[in-house]
């Protein structure tokens, strides 16, 4: 999760149209400060910006034939930044491309077509909720440990006069 208050999407696809119609799209129904990059070595080296989501495409050589593909980059981010959902979007609608962007750590496949973007909608609605809730449950832990050493510190206070005035009494 990223230290300041801003919270990052990258939109990692070498075709510029179909990033900028994604990043409207999106900049309309969510929050996120979103970049986009064309390709997968350029949004690594800004993964310091700890993006809570990178929607990532698996072909990214239009441009450059000798650019990592998609779930080579996935392999990458979930390596140092475990935390970051990475959505794979993609013209293949093959299930061997899917299943490997799930085996190493995407959170979900979208087939480039005339629901992906809704689809994404709906994507960055689930996520954005798992993160809330990971946000709450690292809240209520952080509690329940303040709480603990609270009851500790007060049980050792209430041992300690009781043992404290149990010397005097039997002065």
């Amino acid at each position: 999760m990223a230290t300041d208050t801003k919270r990052y999407l990258f939109l990692v696809d070498d075709e510029p149209i179909q990033n900028e119609m994604l990043k409207d799209y999106l900049a309309e129904r969510f929050l996120y400060n979103i970049k986009t990059y064309e390709s997968g070595e350029e949004a690594l080296k800004h993964m310091h910006l700890n993006p809570e989501i990178v929607v990532l495409d698996y072909h990214l050589s239009a441009h450059k034939p000798d650019a990592k593909n998609g779930v080579d980059i996935l392999k990458r981010i979930k390596e140092k930044h475990s935390d970051t959902q990475v959505i794979m979007l993609s013209g293949q609608d093959k299930i061997e491309v899917a299943i490997d962007s799930m085996k190493y750590g995407a959170y979900d496949y979208v087939v480039k077509g005339e629901t992906a973007f809704s689809r994404m909608e709906n994507i960055l609605n689930n996520v954005s909720e798992l993160h809330k809730v990971r946000a709450i449950n690292g809240a209520f832990k952080k509690t329940i440990v303040f709480l603990s050493v609270v009851i500790g510190v007060i049980i050792l206070f209430s041992l300690y006069l009781y043992f404290f005035t149990s010397a005097f009494t039997h002065m």
